[in-house]
C-alpha cells in the first residue's frame, strides 16, 4: 500500500510537471516531447487504478500516434515563434481571468461530486471480480453515457470535416495537382524505345 502511494505520487508529480512544461517550451518540438511524457505517467495512473486496458490504449493511441502526428506536423510546418509570440502580452490579463473561471469551475464540480452523499455507496461498494475491465468499461459507456460518446463522435466528425475543409482551401502561390483536367487533356501516350546512353 506505501508503494502504491509513492507511486501515485511520483507519478501525479511527473505529469503535473511536464503539463507545466507543454505550455512554458519555446520550442514547440520540446512541448511534444513533454506531451508523451504526461501521456506516460497518465497512463502509470491508470495502471494504479487496475484499469490496464485505459493505460495500454492511452499508450498505444496517444503516444503512439496523435503525439507522433503532432510530432511530424510541428517539425514539417516548422512554425516560427517568434511571431507566434507577437502581442503575447496583451491577452495575458484575459487567458488568466478565463483560467481562473476553469478553475473554479472544476473546483466547484469536483467538490460537489466529493461530497455528494451517494460517494459514500460509491466508496463503500466492492469492485466486480467476474468481468474485466474492458468489459466494465464497455458496459458503462454504452448503457449510462452512450448519448455522450455519440456526441463525442459528431464533433471528432465535424473537426474532420474541418480540417478538410480547411486544407482544400484555395490559396493564391499554391499550385495544386487537378487529376480532371489532367485526364481530359485527350493526349495519347506513345511507347518510345530509349537507346542505352541516348536520348529521345
Amino acid at each position: 500500500m506505501i508503494i502504491a502511494g509513492l507511486a501515485f505520487y511520483l507519478f501525479a508529480i511527473i505529469a503535473v510537471a511536464a503539463a507545466v512544461m507543454v505550455i512554458t517550451a519555446r520550442n514547440p518540438v520540446h512541448s511534444v516531447l513533454w506531451l508523451i511524457l504526461v501521456f506516460f505517467n497518465a497512463a502509470g495512473l491508470f495502471l494504479l487504478l487496475q484499469a490496464e486496458f485505459l493505460a495500454m490504449t492511452l499508450v498505444v493511441v496517444y503516444v503512439g500516434a496523435v503525439a507522433v502526428l503532432f510530432l511530424f506536423v510541428v517539425m514539417m510546418l516548422d512554425l516560427n515563434t517568434q511571431v507566434l509570440r507577437e502581442g503575447l502580452a496583451e491577452y495575458v490579463p484575459l487567458g488568466a481571468v478565463i483560467g481562473l473561471i476553469l478553475l473554479v469551475e472544476i473546483a466547484t464540480v469536483g467538490g460537489s461530486w466529493l461530497l455528494s452523499p451517494e460517494m459514500e455507496d460509491v466508496r463503500g461498494a466492492v469492485a466486480r471480480t467476474d468481468i474485466t475491465n474492458t468489459q466494465a468499461l464497455g458496459n458503462l459507456i454504452y448503457t449510462d453515457y452512450v448519448y455522450l460518446f455519440q456526441a463525442a463522435g459528431l464533433v471528432l466528425l465535424v473537426a474532420m470535416i474541418g480540417s478538410i475543409m480547411l486544407t482544400h482551401r484555395v490559396r493564391p502561390g499554391v499550385k495544386k495537382q487537378k487529376v480532371a483536367e489532367q485526364l481530359a487533356r485527350g493526349r495519347t501516350v506513345e511507347v518510345k524505345k530509349v537507346p542505352t546512353r541516348g536520348g529521345i
